[in-house]
């Protein structure tokens, strides 16, 4: 990843319940960087092969030979993310792919009954189902807590959005209508009035990420019983502030971390879409990457904003979302 501009992995998850049920089997396999796919309704068609950055063999169980874990896919993804992003640069993660083929559960970790988890917080074994999310959060604070001295703070700020339907709403601010979508003269397209509390911890993260995807759009398909029908853009905005003692003079290093789960990418025959669900099936998804060819950026880039003043405050959870 040293040097890159763009990484992308391939990742293939264990059967659900419902193939398992069907009987599926896997036409997947992968070998080192390389990706093998076969047709299984042409049987002499020779198998066609992809190189990724990442080939990443999560399908089966987390003992068998082979088998990716939550943990390394942070590890050769996350980590450097978050080194660059302490550097002073803006990175982002996106998460693409059908309904039900994990983008989820990569980036934010196991998700059952009731609101999803988190996985966020210390805790006296790692939880070995924690996304990328979690994870890229709990190391964030750590180092900040190592690095923090008399001259040098920190602080965080998180949003959380959707886009769904072709209009932006803000997941951190019940009640709210759409947002309305602004061009700053210098730093591009930016949500207007987008909530942005601060955050002091990976649990204050936690409790926001939870809330937000508490109302998030999420639709059965034929393919996914939850299924996310809409983009999500967490955002973590991470101001350092330095102290030079020998001039008095004070700097400031900005960075963004955008981490987006897409919606789902399938076509709408597979997955059942109908009506306003239709809107946001696989052709209107994919409609996004012609655009942002041009601009990789472009999407995560879509809510930042101006450089909000830095509040002279503690950092505090958002009022809409008690810890509660």
């Amino acid at each position: 990843m040293s040097g890159a501009w763009v990484t992308v992995a391939a990742r293939v998850r264990p059967f659900t319940e419902r193939e398992l049920r069907l009987n599926a089997s896997c036409i997947v396999h992968m070998s080192g960087a390389c990706t093998t796919i076969t047709n299984p309704k042409q049987t002499k068609e020779a198998p066609k092969s992809f190189t990724f950055d990442y080939s990443y063999w999560s399908h089966g169980s987390s003992g068998s030979p082979g088998f990716v874990s939550q943990r390394r896919v942070y590890e050769e993804l996350g980590c450097q993310l978050l080194l660059h992003a302490l550097d002073g640069y803006n990175v982002s993660v996106l998460a693409y792919g059908q309904s039900g083929a994990g983008k989820s559960y990569t980036m934010v970790g196991r998700q059952g009954p009731g609101p999803p988890a988190t996985g966020l917080g210390p805790e006296p074994d790692p939880d070995p189902e924690q996304g990328l999310v979690p994870q890229l959060c709990d190391d964030l604070f750590a180092r900040i807590n190592e690095g923090r001295s008399p001259d040098l703070s920190y602080s965080v700020e998180v949003s959380y959005m959707e886009i769904y339907c072709e209009r932006v709403r803000d997941l951190l601010a019940v009640g709210r209508g759409p947002l309305r979508v602004r061009e700053h003269p210098a730093l591009g397209p930016y949500v207007e009035g987008l909530s942005k509390p601060l955050a002091a911890s990976a649990q204050d993260i936690g409790r926001l990420l939870a809330c937000g995807n508490r109302t998030r759009t999420v639709a059965a398909t034929n393919l996914n019983e939850v299924s996310s029908r809409s983009h999500a853009v967490l955002t973590i905005v991470l101001t350092q502030r330095r102290h030079d003692p020998l001039t008095d003079l004070y700097t400031e290093r900005v960075s963004k971390i955008c981490l987006v789960d897409l919606a789902g990418s399938e076509r709408a025959d597979s997955s059942g879409s109908t009506g306003t669900r239709l809107k946001v099936r696989g052709s209107g998804i994919n409609r996004l990457y012609p655009t942002a060819q041009s601009d990789p950026l472009l999407l995560p880039l879509l809510h930042f904003p101006p450089p909000p003043s830095i509040p002279s405050s503690p950092p505090y959870p958002h009022p809409l979302c008690p810890s509660s």
